[in-house]
This record gives C-alpha cells, sequence and structure tokens, in this order.
C-alpha cells in the first residue's frame, strides 16, 4: 500500500530516479526563502489531498470542509484505486500557482499537505496480511531545479519527520489507505454510484458526516459508549476515524471492534 504523493511536473523539471534510503542514512536538504528556486515547485501540481489534509486545511482557513471542497478541491476517479480522488485546485494563472502560496511563502505552512511537508521524501508502506505488521520505505526524489539538496543540513528519517511534524499525518494516512485495499479483499470490483457518494462524504466533507451521524438514529445502529459518542461529538478526529471505519463496515462489511465494548450485529472499533 502506497502513500499519495504529489506528481511534481512543469515547472518542477526533471525527476531524477527516486532513491531508497537506507536504515541510518542522512541525506542534505533545506527549503528557504534565500534560494533561487524558492516556491518554483509549488506550481503546476497533481497534489492529492487525503482526509486529514482536508480537515487540518479547512480549519486552517475557518471554513467547513463543503465550503473548502467547492472552493479549492477537484475530485476524480482513481484509475487504479476506484475511489474519489480529491486533488488541490490550481490557480487558473499562466503558472497554474497553487492557492496558497505567495512570494513570502506557503500562508497556510503549519497545516501544509502531507506531500507537501513529506518532501524531498516519499513514502511506501507494505502490509504484511498474515503478520499485519508494516514495513515503511523512504526514498529521495531530487529534481534538477531544486537547490535545497546543495544546503549543508543533514537530515536521518527520523529527525527529518519530527521536524515536519509528518507522524500523525502518517498514522490517519495509514488508516485511509486500510479502507483503500479493504475493495480487494471484499473481492469489489466497481462501487455504485451510493458507495461513492458515501465514500466522499464519510472521508472528504467531515463537516457534513458530522450531520448525517448525529441524525436520529444513526449511532444508535452501533455498540457505541455514551462516552464514545460524546468523543465523536467534540473531537474532529475521532470522528474522522470514525467516518473512515464506518465507510469500511458499509461498504465492505468488515467488522472492526471498539475495545471493552459488547459485540452486536454492527460493530466499528476504535483502536
Amino acid at each position: 500500500m502506497t502513500e499519495p504523493n504529489k506528481d511534481v511536473s512543469g515547472e518542477a523539471g526533471e525527476l531524477e530516479e527516486p532513491r531508497p534510503l537506507m536504515p541510518g542514512e542522512k541525506f542534505r536538504f533545506a527549503c528557504h526563502k534565500g534560494l533561487r528556486c524558492f516556491t518554483h515547485c509549488c506550481r503546476d501540481l497533481n497534489l492529492f489531498l487525503s482526509p486529514y489534509d482536508i480537515l487540518r486545511l479547512k480549519n486552517r482557513l475557518g471554513i467547513s470542509s463543503g465550503d473548502f471542497l467547492r472552493k479549492y478541491g477537484s475530485t476524480n476517479i482513481g484509475i487504479v484505486s476506484g475511489f474519489p480522488v480529491m486533488t488541490l485546485r490550481m490557480n487558473k494563472d499562466q503558472e497554474r500557482t497553487c492557492p496558497f502560496v505567495t512570494l513570502d511563502g506557503c500562508t497556510v505552512y503549519a497545516d501544509r499537505p502531507a506531500s507537501c511537508r513529506t518532501y524531498p521524501l516519499g513514502r511506501l508502506v507494505e502490509k504484511n496480511r498474515d503478520t499485519n505488521r508494516k514495513k515503511e520505505t523512504y526514498f529521495v526524489f531530487r529534481e534538477d531545479h531544486c537547490l535545497g539538496f546543495e544546503e549543508p543540513n543533514e537530515w536521518s528519517i527520523e529527525e527529518w519527520l519530527d521536524d515536519q511534524e509528518i507522524k500523525i499525518y502518517n498514522e490517519m494516512n495509514d488508516l485511509f489507505m486500510e479502507l483503500i485495499v479493504s475493495r480487494d479483499r471484499a473481492g469489489i470490483k466497481n462501487l455504485t454510484d451510493e458507495q461513492m457518494r458515501n465514500f466522499a462524504l464519510a472521508c472528504y466533507n467531515l463537516d457534513k458526516f458530522k450531520d448525517m451521524a448525529f441524525m436520529p438514529g444513526f449511532l444508535e445502529e452501533f455498540d457505541l459508549s455514551v462516552e464514545y459518542v460524546t468523543r465523536l461529538r467534540s473531537d474532529e478526529l475521532e470522528l474522522m476515524k470514525f467516518g473512515i471505519r464506518w465507510t469500511q463496515f458499509m461498504l465492505f462489511g468488515e467488522r472492526i471492534h471498539l475495545g471493552g465494548q459488547s459485540e452486536r450485529n454492527r460493530i466499528i472499533s476504535n483502536t
């Protein structure tokens, strides 16, 4: 299972063959306004947005998820996954710049998407179905226009992940990718229009999903504690986890258990 990353093209120039980083190996990189290439990578992008990316960005902008999607999102159907895929809509200027970039840099920097903060690394995740263990491999993506590789700053993978505050993004993206691969486990080739809508609602439009979740009768279908329901109402991250698992259950019938709760016909878990 792989994590979506941005497709850098056009202004980004030529991309060298990604090179895997060995455990303990360090790489040199820094990005700052003093570089001639500053913000050149923030244009003409096919930048995928994960559910957690959208949550962070819509809260940063102080708007609802629906308003964010209408103003900044573009929806397509993934060629491989067959699921609705959300990408960031570029400006309609000649260079197709990111809507959040200025000459001074990123205006949403603290809440920028995972692919932006992970760069120049890419992440591949493989999961053993027998042991349920994950194997992470990180790659260095080096583009000919980028001068950041000439800077003296050295990083290990762990140092870079900590500095860029990536770990929560990886955690949420892994949960989302579990949903994506569930279709293969269920042996389902194509989703119905209703399944597509439910997927997009729960994964991308969290505010609207919350409205639906707290309609009379919705949560009563599941064996959820009062404490957990209270968290769902006040904690958007918890609600997002629930929404992804709800989608996994509704689309593919996967039963995921809440630790310490009784088992009934329909159970969603918070592990």
